[in-house]
């Protein structure tokens, strides 16, 4: 497996030779992902026995031992064994791949019922699988009573089963299979036991399997022995099983056939500061008056639309046993969809788009699709004035220039003298627009609008084929001029040359909050009295105080 030399390195010098046994030296080398990278780390070979029995993980054949050497390097990490008991299983694949761990609640999901949920939940569990992610799941022990209770099916509560294939199964005998379109979403499972299965339908020995060719049998390698491993039906799956954790190994190789991300990586910190504007320990959103005092990272989607999968991890405490041992922080963010052109931190919260759970775990996990745009992340603690420090990771399928944003208004230079700093700053809203006139050959619009003010450019992406377009689209501008004229035009884009659709010039007074205003569009030049034909919605709100948007 290709995970294995990533925590085994040099795997083959490390193994016992019969034939130089005098080059054994009782020392182990392993290494584990740790808050970004990779950590090595060294052990003997001393492991804890009882009665010459090995106390903790240990495999079937005693003359294998690496399973129980991993472990005592990975209680290294974290200090000690008694550190592992009741560990996340989520973090712990994290730890050995450096993946990115999601969890998912069946129940709250109501994946038992819907079937729609349940059968894009397997296309996703198919996909991690085939491409090397690893899985686990289980079934939620509520009570001490709970923990390792055995079900009249043969599952075990509270137990992280592995799972160790995924598969679309056809069903049927000869052709009559080959030809037949049915197929069953199979998963196979494995009890860390290594012995009690589950003994409902698609177990070992049960009839349904004679449903299945044997040629089909022999490829999904089906055995009838108790050696903890099964086959479930993924409806059934969904019936019994409470959580499921899916850790993805993310691609960032071009030289890959599958999917590669783009990865940006950010370190951070929360730190509380008595100053507003210095302080970055502001708690949830729940607190509005200091939220937006956290560590704010901006980043852009590329694409007209993009799947961004986002993980926030903190440092966590339970490997730090000097600094004292101490519960996780609860933590999260919230994902806002700001102005094109965003350079400096937000002060005012903008179009909330998506937010993760808060919860105290190492990590947290969101996977998203956001429409083509500027986003800012801003992580939390749920209350505010708690410190620590958080790793904060960002995939997509296109680079995404993810960077903090440290200013809170424009810094002065040495050409503010010539040039005159900011005495306004502007966010220009443009909304939507209608009745634009028919350019293609079917009569839509693929329309775009470029927002100028004091000579910056903000240009939106294009909205196709239609008339009314939904821009949606936000501009920020730092004002020297205050009585500067705002432009934005519309053009249609061509395969050539664009096209221009009409226009509106816009005046924005000092700490003038303006409603939302519908304009005529008016033509260029010498002519930009006349009408043409159109409509455009947008809000303005100017502001003498810098820091105010």
């Amino acid at each position: 497996m290709a995970l294995v030399p990533r925590v085994i390195p040099d795997w083959k010098e490390q193994e016992w030779d019969t034939e130089k046994p005098d080059s054994y030296a009782g020392i182990f080398h392993f290494r584990f992902w740790r808050f970004g990278e990779w950590v090595d780390v060294v052990i003997d070979d001393r492991l804890p026995t009882v009665d010459n029995q090995l106390v903790y993980c240990h495999s079937n054949d005693s003359n294998e031992f690496w399973s129980a050497l991993v472990e005592k390097a990975y209680a290294k990490v974290y200090g000690c064994y008694e550190a592992l008991d009741g560990g996340n299983t989520a973090d712990a694949l994290v730890d050995f791949t450096g993946g990115v761990s999601e969890p998912v609640d069946l129940l709250e999901g109501q994946m038992a019922t819907d079937e729609v949920a349940r059968n894009q939940l397997f296309e996703r569990v198919l996909k991690v699988h085939n491409r090397d992610g690893l899985i686990s799941c289980s079934i939620r022990a509520t009570t001490v009573e709970d923990m390792e209770a055995r079900l009249d099916c043969g599952l075990v509560k509270g137990h992280a089963y592995a799972v160790t294939d995924v598969r679309k199964v056809r069903l049927g005998h000869g052709l009559l299979a080959f030809f037949k379109s049915e197929k069953l979403h199979m998963i196979r499972m494995r009890n860390p036991w290594g012995e009690k299965e589950w003994s409902g339908p698609w177990s070992d020995s049960s009839e349904e399997w004679n449903k299945v060719s044997k040629s089909e049998r022999e490829k999904l390698g089906v055995t009838v022995q108790d050696d903890g491993e099964f086959w479930m039906n993924f409806d059934d799956f969904c019936q019994y099983f409470t959580d499921l954790i899916l850790c993805r190994l993310i691609n960032t190789s071009y030289l890959s056939i599958h999917k590669t991300w783009e990865e940006e990586v950010m370190r951070g910190s929360w730190i509380h500061r008595q100053d507003p504007l210095r302080n970055r320990s502001g708690g949830c959103i729940n607190h509005k008056t200091t939220f937006l005092q956290n560590p704010q990272y901006v980043f852009d989607v590329k694409k007209v639309e993009d799947e961004v999968l986002i993980c926030l991890q903190q440092k966590e405490k339970r490997a730090t046993p000097k600094e004292g041992k101490g519960e996780n922080l609860a933590i999260g963010f919230d994902i806002h969809r700001v102005e094109l052109n965003r350079k400096y931190r937000m002060h005012t919260a903008q179009q909330k788009v998506a937010g993760s759970i808060y919860i105290n775990s190492r990590c947290v996990f969101l996977r998203k699709e956001l429409k083509e745009g500027r986003y800012v992340i801003i992580p939390t603690t749920f209350d505010p004035g708690q410190q620590g420090e958080f790793l904060l990771r960002v995939f997509t399928d296109v680079p995404s220039d993810c960077k903090e944003l440290t200013l809170d208004e424009p810094p002065q230079t040495c050409w503010t003298g010539m040039c005159g700093y900011p005495q306004l700053v502007t966010q220009v809203h443009v909304v939507s627009a209608e009745g634009l006139q028919g350019q293609d050959t079917n009569g839509a619009v693929d329309s775009y609008v470029i927002i100028t003010c004091e000579g910056e450019r903000v240009r939106s992406p294009v909205q196709k084929d239609t008339r009314c377009p939904n821009f949606d689209v936000k501009g920020l501008f730092y004002r020297r001029k205050p009585k500067e004229t705002i432009h934005i035009e519309i053009y249609n884009k061509n395969m050539i040359m664009d096209t221009f659709l009409g226009q509106v010039i816009l005046f924005s007074e000092p700490n003038e909050r303006q409603e939302q205003h519908t304009l005529h569009l008016r033509d260029k030049g010498s002519r930009q009295d006349n009408n043409v034909p159109g409509m455009l919605t947008v809000r303005l709100f100017t502001s003498t105080t810098l820091t105010n948007i």
